[in-house]
């Protein structure tokens, strides 16, 4: 399959995700805020792989107005999930309703005022000239006869992500700790988007793999959103007295029953880690070596990433 019929297929859906949703995000859905964010993040890990080779395609460019687009999406996504949390909440009777509603107030507020940064970012990106350059990319594509070593910087990024995770995941152990657990989410996040590309390219199909990883990233994605929730909890708690109603007890009632859900998932979490090390290894392995079968040896790019490991260890 040559590159034409099989990279810009991948880069015109990554591309049309991210316009589609970035329309929705600023007419206000928050599902839209969300999507366009992982439509966002999806094409920062496809362009490096896709141009790999090309020159005079500006892709650079292009990385760096999305990677602007993401961080200005990322200033409201979170206290969209935080609001969707406590609407789950509303429906539990065990939790006071004075307490939530109070910890909604004090959500929406700050919610408000992340909306009009962000809107004011948005306005900052070019998105006419981040099409021209996307244009641009797939115009590059189109006219390349031959891969150029894609799938070997394909392989590279998927290796080095899986090691990345590996580390993350050693490091948080079996102990519940909030920083350790957020590092393990965004190390299989990062390698999921990079597995994506090999499965969709049907050079490698490794769904298997692809699911395993997001299963334990949405629960450790859930775990976070749980704990952000809890920071708004603690912040209403913490406010002068006379600006809330809500008694003590009713925010510790809230608190415990938030805290109760993250240790149980924290459990989940623990439970799925056979899976995960078991996707994490044929990412390391097995699928870096298949997308690079085809050239006479894989072995360019296991001494690559031995290379770039040994630069990493020396920059510490």
């Amino acid at each position: 399959m040559n590159r034409s019929l099989t990279l810009v297929r991948l880069l015109d859906r990554r591309t049309r995700a991210l316009k589609l949703q970035l329309a929705a995000a600023v007419a206000g859905k928050d599902s839209g805020v969300h999507q366009a964010r992982v439509a966002s993040r999806r094409l920062r890990e496809a362009l490096p792989v896709l141009t790999q080779g090309l020159r005079h395609t500006k892709s650079g460019k292009a990385l760096r107005k999305i990677r602007r687009l993401t961080e200005a999406l990322g200033t409201v996504r979170e206290l969209d999930v935080t609001l969707h949390l406590i609407d789950e909440l509303v429906e539990r009777p065990d939790i006071p309703r004075a307490a939530l509603a109070e910890v909604r107030a004090h959500v929406i507020e700050d919610r408000e005022r992340r909306r009009v940064t962000m809107l004011k970012r948005l306005g900052e990106v070019d998105t006419a000239k981040l099409a021209h350059r996307l244009a641009a990319v797939r115009r590059a594509l189109m006219a390349a006869p031959t891969a150029q070593g894609w799938r070997s910087a394909l392989a590279l990024r998927i290796a080095r992500r899986a090691r990345r995770l590996e580390t993350a995941i050693d490091d948080a152990g079996q102990i519940y700790s909030a920083e350790s657990l957020h590092q393990v989410r965004i190390a299989a996040k990062k390698l999921r988007y990079g597995l994506e590309i090999a499965d969709e390219s049907g050079i490698v199909p490794c769904r298997d793999a692809v699911r395993a990883i997001k299963r334990v990233q949405e629960t450790l994605g859930r775990l976070h959103d749980l704990q952000i929730l809890q920071h708004h909890v603690a912040a209403v708690g913490a406010a002068p007295r006379p600006r809330r109603s809500t008694p003590d007890a009713g925010l510790a009632i809230l608190a415990r029953t938030i805290e109760d859900e993250c240790r149980h998932l924290h459990g989940r979490y623990v439970a799925s880690q056979r899976q995960l090390r078991e996707a994490v290894e044929r990412s390391r392995h097995d699928i870096p070596v298949r997308l690079t079968a085809r050239r006479r040896s894989a072995r360019p790019v296991k001494m690559m990433l031995r290379a770039s490991v040994r630069q990493q260890r020396k920059s510490v």
